[in-house]
């Protein structure tokens, strides 16, 4: 066996009989998993592609070397090497191990699973950081419903989104970078050919991200390598449209990428691919995450729709209410928020200002940064989604403001100011809000948090099963109509209702001032 990296060793294979049940073969040998006290079967760190170290750094990802003996997928694989963040705030629940030999997913299915669907979870962080295995993200109370539920992981930050013009020589398609988004369709690739051993169908994929995420699930959206791959697409607060994070020309990108081999000092690439991971997510050079390499992506969002070459699937997608996206700084009076609209949107001032008064001026604030933002993303998702193929939109707008423990603080500031934040909702569709119990992440839970999580995560199970959308009290969820847009209103009080400003969105040609996609993490 020569796995090229660290981790198929000792510590995880093992010769001889299997950890528990019946071992399983996949791309690479045979595997085993864990048998949860839920009745759920879990097989975690199993690797997907090669470890992308050494040579293989900034190279689409390599197929799976063989191994022989059974490899134990009983614990989880190290996060994409990342850069670290204090304690009690990376991913919530403190720090995990990192390392660039990080190509692997996990699995959870139900006991006697039998071509079920199957839910994938890209997570977000910017492309800058994210986790295939934290609390938040657990696939077991969704597989405990009868889906098969798979995390992936895929390179961030220079490791996996750098383009750079001896890259692109060398690649033999002309272009370079997205190798985070190759390893997500490399992931997809491998649960095509080997989920229906776990009891998954693989003709019934549902590929569900968030932030980062959703802005991955648009671009795989729009990729022709990840055509067939999955039959319906979740976007949780971001996408790839609405001019916010596009993908950046290739020659632009390039630069870059030239920009930071000599902010690293290095002569060549090669001498990059030698440069340790540490140094290089430690450097500052500005980089766009995405590219247009003519081989991921081969163009904008809104050009690949107006073109028809779009994955035309369902898609349900959404924003929370309070999504974190606050350029205004402390808005003290209705006067300093109408200067911070007319120095950001000088052309539009007037006509945003009246879209949005009525209202406190921070909540105005807000609205506005949000629908500058993640807002105008899902809006024209939707609507290119509407104009340009067959497959039904549906949207959700998430409310609920999670009950803090007394003595917990958001980012160091008191929750009641936080409101619905961006993530806020993952929780409750994933039916995870008992990992916020763990550590020091308390929520007093309520019989409303109950059935607010069983709003949402039944709809996206119904969604994956049919792509239809489909609550207990709720009923059928409203399909999206530009002429009449509605969505889903998800609270205390979950209902359909018309879209929140979803017009006046239209009114932002440009995204808000410096602003960029990112996550909101509680330090508590």
């Amino acid at each position: 066996m020569s796995i090229g990296g660290t981790l198929l060793s000792a510590a995880l294979l093992t010769l001889g009989t299997a950890a528990s049940g019946q071992a399983i073969a996949v791309d690479g040998g045979s595997i085993d998993g864990r048998a949860l006290p839920s009745g759920v079967k879990a097989w975690l760190g199993v690797p997907f592609a090669a470890p992308p170290v050494r040579n293989l750094r900034w190279r689409p990802p390599a197929p799976v070397e063989r191994w022989s003996g059974t490899l134990h997928a009983d614990r989880y694989a190290p996060e994409c090497l990342q850069p670290l963040r204090s304690a009690g705030q990376n991913h919530y629940f403190g720090e995990e191990a990192t390392s660039e030999d990080c190509l692997y997913l996990n699995i959870w299915a139900p006991a006697k699973a039998r071509k079920a669907p199957v839910i994938v979870w890209i997570y977000g962080g910017g492309f800058n950081i994210g986790s295939a295995s934290m609390a938040n993200y657990s696939g077991e109370p969704l597989a405990s419903a009868g889906v098969v539920r798979i995390n992936i992981a895929y390179r961030v930050g220079p490791l996996g989104f750098l383009a750079h013009p001896d890259l692109t020589r060398e690649s033999g398609y002309g272009g370079s970078g997205n190798y985070g988004l190759m390893d997500q369709i490399a992931a997809l690739q491998w649960i095509r050919r080997n989920i229906a051993k776990f009891g998954g169908d693989p003709a019934n994929v549902t590929i569900v991200g968030q932030s980062a995420g959703s802005m991955s699930v648009s671009l795989l959206q729009i990729s022709p390598l990840a055509k067939g791959l999955f039959a319906r697409a979740v976007g949780m607060s971001g996408s790839a449209f609405g001019g916010m994070l596009g993908p950046a020309p290739l020659a632009q990108a390039e630069g870059q990428g030239l920009a930071l081999q000599k902010e690293l000092g290095v002569a060549s690439l090669q001498a990059l691919r030698e440069v340790p991971g540490d140094r290089l997510i430690a450097a500052t050079t500005r980089r766009d995450p995405t590219v247009l390499d003519g081989h991921v992506l081969t163009g904008t969002a809104e050009q690949i729709f107006e073109r028809r070459q779009h994955s035309d699937v369902p898609v349900l997608i959404g924003y929370t209410r309070d999504e974190s996206f606050r350029p205004f700084g402390a808005i003290r009076s209705s006067a300093y928020l109408q200067a911070a609209v007319r120095e950001r949107f000088p052309d539009q001032a007037d006509a945003i200002l009246a879209a949005y008064a009525g209202t406190d001026p921070a909540r105005a604030a807000a609205d506005i940064a949000r629908d500058a933002t993640v807002g105008r993303q899902t809006a024209e998702w939707a609507r290119y989604q509407q104009r340009n193929g067959t497959a039904p939109a549906y949207a959700f707008f998430f409310t609920r403001r999670q009950p803090y423990a007394p003595g917990i603080t958001f980012n160091d500031h008191d929750p009641a100011t936080v409101g619905a934040y961006h993530s806020g909702d993952i929780p409750y569709w994933l039916r995870t809000r008992d990992a916020f119990n763990l550590f020091r992440t308390t929520r007093n839970w309520e019989p409303g948090d109950v059935a607010l999580e069983r709003t949402m995560s039944d709809a996206l199970i119904s969604f994956a099963q049919d792509g239809k959308p489909v609550s207990p009290q709720e009923g059928a969820w409203p399909m999206f109509n530009a002429d009449a847009p509605r969505l889903m209103s998800l609270g205390l009080e979950s209902r359909a209702i018309d879209w929140p400003h979803f017009a006046d969105m239209m009114r932002f040609g440009a995204p808000v001032a410096g602003e960029r996609p990112r996550d909101a993490r509680p330090r508590d």
